[in-house]
């Protein structure tokens, strides 16, 4: 098998039998931001204000916060989603760590830009439940947004897509900071443990994470049936005739996961145990979808222990956040 000399290697633990992999997970460039909505400190502030406050919402007590959550990993550590009127949804939330180098938006990629998924859930009818013309007049009615605005996009009127840029601006700043195992890569030997590193090696070999779970931010950005049990089609409800993208689901970050259970996109797997678990059986439904990676592993305890040491390594330390003074 192409990755047994690699993980042999993992037994003498040295930097050698990492460096072929090391470089991959290097962080890149600060946040990238597009052409039609570049980032400026106005625009961050004014998108943060927007994300806090609760009168976003139709019920007047839920903000984008609310489910993206800084205290939880920017989740809301619940198996699935709770919207308007307590309504609890059908699919986990996911995390904001990172977005800014997202490609599409949302479990099922039904949004293409940050901007266009800004307002996805504060027009929905099951989450945050106001429409679009009602946003606008309720921003346009609080006085003290109107020099926020007009700081962080001169001319332009409140509307939605000015609110839509500003939340964007300010979810790209939304990034993890620097963990134990950035420290490692970086050349701190000390910074994590000997099972994590053979983790390490397991992840990019027998366990074939990497192969999903890829760059700095350990994702791909695509869309992959794993196996889990349910009749939600995913990504195959917006793309019908494609077999693989039937039941399949935006690989999602790593950064941070061990503070984001439960897990996968219907919140069914209660740790990260549990998630290797899984993947060490090759997901636990069957169907012509399944990624073909999809195999059964035979991970012995001790990879499954190292697996998770190594996932744990992941997380960083970031300061908390001020939230804004919201206008009146």
């Amino acid at each position: 098998m192409p990755w047994a000399s690699s993980l042999a290697r993992s037994e003498a633990l040295t930097p050698g039998g990492y460096q072929e992999f090391m470089s991959g997970y290097r962080r890149g460039a600060a946040a990238p931001a597009p052409e039609t909505n570049p980032s400026t400190p106005e625009r961050e502030q004014l998108g943060k204000t927007l994300f806090f406050d609760p009168r976003l919402s139709a019920s007047g007590v839920m903000s984008c916060g609310t489910c993206h959550n800084p205290g939880l990993a920017w989740g809301d550590g619940m198996p699935k989603g709770v919207g308007h009127g307590m309504k609890t949804l059908g699919r986990r939330t996911p995390t904001l760590l990172n977005v800014a180098w997202g490609e599409l938006f949302f479990w099922d990629g039904r949004a293409a830009s940050l901007e266009e998924q800004a307002l996805g859930p504060i027009a929905s009818p099951d989450e945050m439940n106001l429409s679009l013309e009602q946003l606008t007049a309720r921003i346009r009615e609080i006085p003290e947004y109107r020099p926020l605005f007009e700081a962080a996009y001169p001319g332009e009127p409140i509307s939605p897509p000015t609110i839509a840029k500003a939340i964007a601006s300010y979810e790209r700043t939304i990034v993890s900071g620097s963990a134990p195992f950035d420290r490692w890569i970086d050349g701190a030997e000390d910074a994590i443990s000997e099972d994590a590193k053979r983790g390490f090696l397991l992840f990019n070999t027998k366990a074939q994470c990497s192969t999903c779970h890829a760059t700095w931010r350990f994702t791909d950005d695509a869309f992959h049936d794993i196996g889990v049990p349910g009749e939600d089609r995913g990504r195959g409800k917006h793309l019908p005739q494609i077999g693989v993208a039937q039941f399949a689901f935006k690989t999602p970050t790593l950064r941070n996961v061990d503070r984001r259970a439960p897990y996968m996109h219907d919140g069914s797997e209660p740790s990260l145990e549990a998630v290797i678990e899984l993947y060490d059986r090759g997901g636990k439904a069957v169907r012509p979808s399944l990624a073909r990676e999809m195999q059964r592993l035979d991970l012995s305890d001790g990879d499954k222990s190292a697996l998770l040491a190594f996932l744990k390594t992941l997380t960083s330390s970031d300061a908390p956040v001020a939230l804004p003074v919201l206008p009146r």
